[in-house]
Protein backbone atom coordinates (compact mmCIF):
# COMPACT_ATOMS: atom_id res chain seq x y z
CA UNK A 1 0.00 0.00 0.00
CA UNK A 2 2.53 2.13 1.15
CA UNK A 3 4.13 1.41 -2.66
CA UNK A 4 0.86 2.96 -4.45
CA UNK A 5 1.13 6.07 -2.22
CA UNK A 6 5.06 6.76 -3.52
CA UNK A 7 4.39 6.33 -6.78
CA UNK A 8 1.38 8.11 -7.09
CA UNK A 9 3.32 11.07 -4.84
CA UNK A 10 6.19 10.59 -8.01
CA UNK A 11 3.74 11.08 -10.50
CA UNK A 12 1.80 13.91 -9.14
CA UNK A 13 5.34 15.80 -8.92
CA UNK A 14 6.11 14.56 -12.46
CA UNK A 15 2.82 16.50 -13.60
CA UNK A 16 4.13 19.57 -11.46
CA UNK A 17 6.85 20.06 -12.96
CA UNK A 18 5.25 19.48 -16.45
CA UNK A 19 2.58 22.30 -15.62
CA UNK A 20 5.58 24.50 -14.53
CA UNK A 21 7.62 24.11 -17.69
CA UNK A 22 4.40 24.43 -19.88
CA UNK A 23 3.71 27.87 -17.93
CA UNK A 24 7.44 29.20 -18.30
CA UNK A 25 7.07 27.96 -22.08
CA UNK A 26 3.83 30.45 -22.77
CA UNK A 27 5.19 33.12 -20.96
CA UNK A 28 8.47 32.86 -22.95
CA UNK A 29 6.69 32.77 -26.15
CA UNK A 30 4.70 35.70 -25.05
CA UNK A 31 7.68 37.80 -24.35
CA UNK A 32 9.23 36.60 -28.03
CA UNK A 33 5.93 37.82 -29.65
CA UNK A 34 5.44 41.05 -28.36
CA UNK A 35 9.07 41.92 -28.54
CA UNK A 36 8.11 40.44 -32.24
CA UNK A 37 5.43 43.10 -33.00
CA UNK A 38 7.25 46.08 -31.34
CA UNK A 39 10.34 45.64 -33.80
CA UNK A 40 7.36 45.42 -36.41
CA UNK A 41 6.55 48.76 -35.65
CA UNK A 42 9.40 50.38 -35.66
CA UNK A 43 10.60 49.03 -39.57
CA UNK A 44 7.60 50.84 -41.08
CA UNK A 45 9.00 53.92 -40.07
CA UNK A 46 11.94 53.60 -41.54
CA UNK A 47 11.10 51.59 -44.61
CA UNK A 48 8.66 54.89 -45.07
CA UNK A 49 11.52 57.62 -44.45
CA UNK A 50 13.86 55.19 -47.29
CA UNK A 51 11.19 55.23 -49.82
CA UNK A 52 10.46 59.09 -49.67
CA UNK A 53 14.19 59.90 -49.82
CA UNK A 54 14.82 57.46 -52.83
CA UNK A 55 11.46 59.47 -54.99
CA UNK A 56 13.60 62.63 -53.85
CA UNK A 57 16.81 61.48 -54.72
CA UNK A 58 15.16 60.31 -58.26
CA UNK A 59 13.67 63.63 -58.94
CA UNK A 60 16.87 65.01 -58.32
CA UNK A 61 19.10 63.23 -60.69
CA UNK A 62 16.43 62.76 -63.27
CA UNK A 63 14.82 66.03 -63.30
CA UNK A 64 11.46 64.53 -62.87
CA UNK A 65 9.53 66.37 -61.04
CA UNK A 66 6.50 66.01 -58.58
CA UNK A 67 4.07 69.55 -58.21
CA UNK A 68 2.41 68.44 -55.45
CA UNK A 69 5.36 66.57 -53.98
CA UNK A 70 3.88 67.11 -49.95
CA UNK A 71 0.89 64.58 -51.15
CA UNK A 72 3.57 61.30 -50.55
CA UNK A 73 2.90 62.52 -46.75
CA UNK A 74 -0.99 61.03 -47.08
CA UNK A 75 0.83 57.52 -48.23
CA UNK A 76 1.97 57.62 -44.17
CA UNK A 77 -1.48 56.92 -42.81
CA UNK A 78 -1.80 54.80 -46.06
CA UNK A 79 0.49 52.67 -45.49
CA UNK A 80 -0.49 52.34 -41.62
CA UNK A 81 -3.84 51.56 -42.51
CA UNK A 82 -3.05 48.89 -45.01
CA UNK A 83 -0.49 47.60 -42.07
CA UNK A 84 -3.73 47.48 -39.49
CA UNK A 85 -5.56 45.48 -42.58
CA UNK A 86 -3.02 42.98 -42.90
CA UNK A 87 -2.23 42.80 -39.32
CA UNK A 88 -5.81 42.26 -38.20
CA UNK A 89 -6.09 39.58 -41.06
CA UNK A 90 -2.99 37.58 -40.16
CA UNK A 91 -4.29 37.37 -36.25
CA UNK A 92 -7.76 35.93 -37.31
CA UNK A 93 -7.50 34.22 -40.32
CA UNK A 94 -9.88 36.16 -42.03
CA UNK A 95 -11.22 40.09 -42.69
CA UNK A 96 -12.81 41.03 -40.54
CA UNK A 97 -14.06 44.61 -39.31
CA UNK A 98 -10.64 45.61 -38.56
CA UNK A 99 -9.14 44.20 -41.43
CA UNK A 100 -11.88 45.68 -43.60
CA UNK A 101 -11.70 49.23 -42.36
CA UNK A 102 -7.63 49.23 -42.59
CA UNK A 103 -8.27 48.15 -46.19
CA UNK A 104 -10.95 50.79 -47.23
CA UNK A 105 -9.42 53.57 -45.21
CA UNK A 106 -5.95 52.98 -47.01
CA UNK A 107 -7.32 52.83 -50.27
CA UNK A 108 -9.07 56.39 -50.17
CA UNK A 109 -5.94 57.67 -48.71
CA UNK A 110 -4.03 56.32 -51.42
CA UNK A 111 -6.41 57.62 -53.71
CA UNK A 112 -6.64 60.74 -52.49
CA UNK A 113 -2.40 61.08 -52.52
CA UNK A 114 -2.97 59.58 -56.41
CA UNK A 115 -4.88 62.28 -56.93
CA UNK A 116 -2.53 65.47 -55.93
CA UNK A 117 0.42 63.51 -56.87
CA UNK A 118 -0.54 63.23 -60.73
CA UNK A 119 -2.66 66.32 -60.70
CA UNK A 120 -5.91 63.77 -61.64
CA UNK A 121 -9.23 65.30 -61.80
CA UNK A 122 -11.29 65.52 -58.98
CA UNK A 123 -14.61 65.35 -61.63
CA UNK A 124 -13.49 62.59 -63.09
CA UNK A 125 -12.20 59.99 -60.65
CA UNK A 126 -14.87 60.64 -57.87
CA UNK A 127 -17.12 57.75 -58.75
CA UNK A 128 -13.72 55.28 -57.84
CA UNK A 129 -14.60 56.16 -53.90
CA UNK A 130 -18.54 55.02 -54.71
CA UNK A 131 -16.97 51.98 -55.67
CA UNK A 132 -14.34 51.90 -52.77
CA UNK A 133 -17.35 52.36 -50.46
CA UNK A 134 -19.65 49.63 -52.58
CA UNK A 135 -16.69 47.13 -52.07
CA UNK A 136 -16.26 47.72 -48.56
CA UNK A 137 -20.28 47.41 -48.38
CA UNK A 138 -20.30 44.01 -50.04
CA UNK A 139 -17.11 42.79 -48.27
CA UNK A 140 -18.70 43.24 -44.94
CA UNK A 141 -22.40 41.88 -46.44
CA UNK A 142 -20.21 38.51 -46.96
CA UNK A 143 -17.62 38.17 -44.14
CA UNK A 144 -20.52 38.65 -41.26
Amino acid sequence: MSDNIDILKDEEKEKLNTIKVDAVDVNNSNEIQQSTHSHSKNWLGGVILIAIGVIFLFSNISGFYLNNWWALFILIPAIGSFGKAWNGYRENGRLDGEARGGLIGGLILTLVASAFLFNLDWGMIWPLFLIIGGVGALLGGWLK
